[in-house]
């Protein structure tokens, strides 16, 4: 029951990404957007990797693209890069504290923006140093609140045999 329970909050979370994506910012706040999809991705594949697959990482990238007006399978390759390094090292990184976790998480996010700086760069884009650069400090500390609320919310959950 609590596995059915995990995929629904999950599925959930996913969907409210794509809809806080699509919510327009003022000109003033709007740099300090952080990569939800990114990070809500991140925390799934690091704390209940095995309810997603590079496959779901792929389509929320392709929804991402469409949603944002990228071109089109950019943050879906970005996406794809970040969970599978994210997937492939859990075991080892679950292990870490959560400040040597964070850092990770924030190269992973400074990854996933190199990804699209290299792709626009190709495709002659440019977007503004901020709004590049700035979005994986913002995901690093909304990572960092949503792992400390949902790991609260596991610590005091009673043990069930």
């Amino acid at each position: 029951m609590a596995a059915k329970r995990q995929w629904w909050a999950s599925m959930l979370s996913l969907v409210a990404t794509l809809a806080l994506v699509a919510v327009p910012l003022p000109h003033s706040v709007a740099p300090l957007r952080p990569d939800w999809v990114a990070v809500v991705l991140l925390y799934w594949s690091l704390m209940a990797p095995r309810h997603f697959s590079l496959l779901t990482a792929f389509w929320m990238g392709i929804a991402l693209d469409t949603l944002s007006g990228a071109l089109l399978g950019q943050n879906a390759l970005a996406l794809l890069v970040v969970v599978y390094l994210a997937e492939k090292f859990y075991l080892r990184l679950r292990v870490f504290p959560l400040s040597q976790l964070a850092i990770t998480v924030f190269l992973l996010l400074g990854l996933y923006e190199f990804i699209l700086f290299w792709i626009d760069g190709m495709a002659g884009r440019t977007v503004p140093l901020v709004e590049r650069w700035v979005p994986p400090l913002t995901g690093t500390l909304v990572w960092v609140a949503l792992y400390m609320m949902f790991d609260r919310r596991e610590r005091s959950a009673p043990a069930r045999l």
